[in-house]
């Protein structure tokens, strides 16, 4: 990575500044960061106004748009949906699992779980659709002020996107299908489909942009405390990603994260709380153009989520 240090910012701190700039540089990718103290709304920041793929950390977004609606009463968490064969996606393996040993119908609450913690397909595209679409998601964070954040595709899409592929027809949507389809696709074509939606502007956002959603959540001034409580829960509880933010974090740390992995995508979202009664970081931490492996992606915001922990535990007002 070259990275562009006039946009690394910690007011009044050179030194940690140069820190992360220096544990960036060997990363063959364009890495963003924002952390917000939240008790204090002290920032540390690089690249954090660049617009980043989202992947699976879109998800947040639409979790949150889900539980807005729980909040106003015009949707309910018991509330049953029929899952059938139509209705499945690449990457949604627990819920096939499910399927197959006959539970066919499953809760919001159950849906939701499983979009949070195993980051599953199919139950993000089935509240997506609940919820009214992408586009209602977006005018959601729209609503918050936050207008770098976007939803524009199901995850059906995003696959299909990647690939290079037309999205299937509802009547070749069925489990198992998918994958002869996606492996059958010269890799010229994939590998020109890919840059191209590595590029492509919709469903990004900012670090800024995300990490300002994360304060909104933990200052519980989005949500019911109960229902901020839930979300929070769920997310201290993902089960992807533990490698990032977590990473290089002191063993016990609690974590509410969401993680996104996508082609030469690799990232972290969420809220850590410091010991000592020392406050939350929220952070979000995104990397494209990775030409490097994901594990060692992985452990750059690791390394940078570490020295964010440090900075804040150290100065924690």
């Amino acid at each position: 990575m070259t990275s562009r240090f006039s946009k690394i910012a910690v007011p009044g701190e050179p030194a940690v500044a140069q820190e992360l700039a220096n544990l960036a540089k060997p990363l063959s990718g364009e890495m963003g960061l924002a952390a917000i103290h939240i008790e204090t709304g002290r920032r540390i920041t690089l690249d954090s106004s660049e617009r980043f793929p989202m992947a699976s950390t879109y998800k947040l977004p639409i979790a949150v748009q889900l539980l807005r609606l729980v909040d106003e009463g015009k949707e309910r968490l018991d509330h049953v949906i029929r899952v059938g064969p139509k209705d499945f996606r690449p990457g949604g393996v627990p819920l096939r699992v499910k399927f197959k040993f006959g539970e066919s119908s499953l809760s919001v609450r159950v849906l939701l779980e499983l979009m949070l913690t195993v980051s599953d397909n199919t139950a993000s595209d089935l509240i997506l659709r609940l919820i009214g679409g992408p586009q209602a998601v977006t005018a959601g964070m729209r609503s918050l002020g936050l207008d770098d954040l976007s939803i524009d595709r199901s995850t059906i899409q995003h696959v299909f996107d990647m690939f290079g592929l037309p999205r299937p027809s509802e009547s070749e949507s069925l489990p198992g299908s998918y994958e002869s389809v996606l492996t059958s696709v010269p890799k010229d074509q994939q590998r020109a489909a890919s840059e191209q939606y590595a590029r492509d502007p919709r469903d990004t956002t900012t670090p800024d942009a995300m990490a300002s959603l994360l304060v909104h959540l933990y200052r519980e001034n989005l949500l019911k405390p109960e229902t901020a409580k839930l979300l929070f829960g769920l997310m201290r509880c993902c089960k992807t990603g533990n490698g990032r933010l977590k990473g290089l974090l002191p063993t016990g740390t609690e974590v509410a994260h969401k993680s996104g992995t996508a082609l030469d995508i690799i990232n972290d979202v969420g809220v850590i709380t410091l010991p000592n009664h020392a406050g939350q970081i929220a952070a979000a931490a995104f990397i494209k153009g990775a030409k490097s492996s994901i594990p060692a992606c992985e452990h750059s915001i690791a390394e940078v989520a570490r020295s964010v922990y440090d900075y804040f535990l150290s100065r924690p007002r």
